[in-house]
């Protein structure tokens, strides 16, 4: 409470309880209160030949800087360059092999035609069937015949689901090839498909077909 002006706690003055306790802390001796400045550490006794090369090593590297930047950025320049070399050649390299294999993968450009001795052969079965009047079965083996002549040659382009109106329009088989081959192929359906037989004249015209199909003009 307030007495005449100052503050008390517990029945005392408050100034007079810090004076009595300020005074106590200075009379303890186990408290340090003084203190005296912090000596430098003593400087090293370094061997002058010491401070020489440490001298010398700045002064080199001063001097070495300027260089040893422009190395540094010609390295990275070297290094941005390997990268987009590398990137350039990996990307030049899968494009060209896609070339290579559509090159490849494109078929070349038919230079043949039937074996003579084969195609002799192949008519002279053919007239012992029409001598027989067997014309239906002879402009069949003429058919066939021309098949396997184109499929001797290009074995990757015929496949077993194509008719013979479709081989009649084959790229790999020479447009002249290809039109004699349609004439025999039509000859052939006309039996097939109306259900009419084969006489003299069709055969007749069946065989030339296959004569101009085998000759060297066809496939040049």
């Amino acid at each position: 409470m307030a007495n005449g002006g100052s503050l008390t706690v517990k029945g005392g003055p408050v100034g007079d309880s810090l004076a009595a306790l300020h005074a106590r802390l200075l009379r303890d001796r186990s408290l340090q209160f003084d203190f005296t400045a912090v000596q430098r550490p003593r400087a090293l006794n370094e061997p002058a030949w010491l401070r020489a090369l440490g001298d010398w090593l700045g002064r080199a590297v001063g001097a070495a800087l300027p260089v040893l930047k422009v190395v540094f950025w010609a390295g990275v320049a070297a290094a941005v360059l390997l990268v987009v070399w590398l990137i350039v050649r990996e990307v030049a390299g899968v494009r060209f092999a896609r070339r290579r294999r559509a090159k490849a993968a494109r078929p070349t450009p038919a230079d043949w035609r039937p074996d003579a001795r084969r195609a002799r052969a192949l008519l002279e079965n053919a007239d012992r069937l029409a001598a027989m009047g067997r014309y239906d079965q002879a402009v069949r083996l003429i058919l066939h015949r021309g098949v396997e002549d184109i499929d001797a040659r290009r074995p990757a382009v015929l496949r077993p689901a194509l008719t013979a109106r479709d081989i009649a329009v084959l790229p790999a088989v020479p447009a002249p090839a290809r039109t004699a081959f349609a004439r025999i192929a039509a000859i052939v359906e006309f039996s097939a498909f109306a259900g009419r037989p084969i006489g003299q004249d069709a055969f007749a015209q069946c065989r030339a077909a296959y004569e101009a199909f085998v000759a060297p003009e066809a496939w040049a």
